[in-house]
């Protein structure tokens, strides 16, 4: 089961709906921002909460006098507490704000927004003991900067790819991010990344660079070649909910012999023991 807050009320999602003239159904006009909650606490609120305020700025949707990013703020403490919230308060929030009804030269004055609290995607044990597989595709993710609700290139280019987790875009032979996820590659000692610019900037991502980098890894940032990818000693992904996950192969090309490596698991660890340091108080 998952619930909705729309309209100043909690619902089944079943029961939610927008108007069909709202422009994220009329012309896929609309940011959102994911995050995990950990027995009913969010994790990085506020580093989420700045980023879903960023990508509505960035589209042109007013949200200038902050009204709408306190009542989602307040809408994600509240709602992790409820009864109702999914799994006992272990699950996804996903918050969404559309463009609304109107466009006034590429400025959406009036949006609409609401929250989704669901079970969080299963990442079975199996996944971190054997990684994943990924789809290269020459594609790029559409405004780069802004989390929109645009998943459509990345999911028509994992039509028909069998077993693999998401699309790996790679524009112009350089690789930058997954369709949900950031993309790591370890090779030569350092831990390399496209930069935040160049990709969405993965709030997960930055809490692991942070750590790694205190860690004593060292870090480069910058988009790799396709053609490094078979160097590569190891791989993997990062986001709210996969936290770390290893990465044996992309397309026909097996990472370090298509083996996760001791980077990713230690990253994995030292994530998990470092989940309180951003949980909501």
């Amino acid at each position: 089961m998952s619930i909705c807050h729309i309209n100043g009320e909690y619902l089944p999602t079943e029961k939610c709906a927008l108007p069909v003239t709202d422009l994220v159904i009329q012309r896929g006009v609309g940011v959102f921002d994911s995050l995990r909650i950990y027995g009913g606490k969010a994790f990085a609120l506020t580093a989420h909460m700045e980023r879903l305020e960023k990508s509505a700025r960035i589209a042109g949707i007013n949200v200038e006098d902050g009204s709408i990013i306190r009542d989602i703020t307040q809408t994600v403490r509240e709602g992790s507490l409820r009864a109702d919230c999914p799994d006992g308060g272990d699950c996804i929030v996903k918050a969404y704000i559309t463009g609304g009804d109107s466009a006034v030269h590429g400025v959406f004055p009036n949006p609409r927004h609401f929250v989704i609290f669901e079970s969080a995607p299963d990442v079975k044990p199996e996944a971190y003991q054997n990684g994943v597989a990924l789809q290269p595709t020459t594609e790029g993710r559409p405004y780069p900067l802004v989390k929109s609700i645009n998943y459509m290139v990345g999911l028509m280019q994992e039509a028909g790819s069998g077993d693999v987790l998401e699309c790996l875009y790679c524009p112009d032979g350089k690789v930058t991010e997954t369709l949900k996820s950031s993309f790591f590659m370890c090779r030569d000692g350092k831990i390399i990344t496209a930069p935040t610019g160049s990709v969405l900037g993965g709030v997960t991502r930055n809490i692991v660079l942070e750590l790694a980098r205190v860690d004593g890894f060292k870090i480069e940032e910058r988009c790799p070649d396709v053609s490094e990818l078979k160097l590569a000693d190891e791989a993997f992904l990062t986001s709210s909910w996969k936290e770390v996950l290893p990465v044996v192969r992309v397309g026909d090309i097996k990472i370090a012999g298509g083996k996760p490596g001791p980077v990713a698991a230690h990253l994995q660890k030292l994530y998990r023991a470092n989940l309180g340091r951003w949980l909501d108080k």
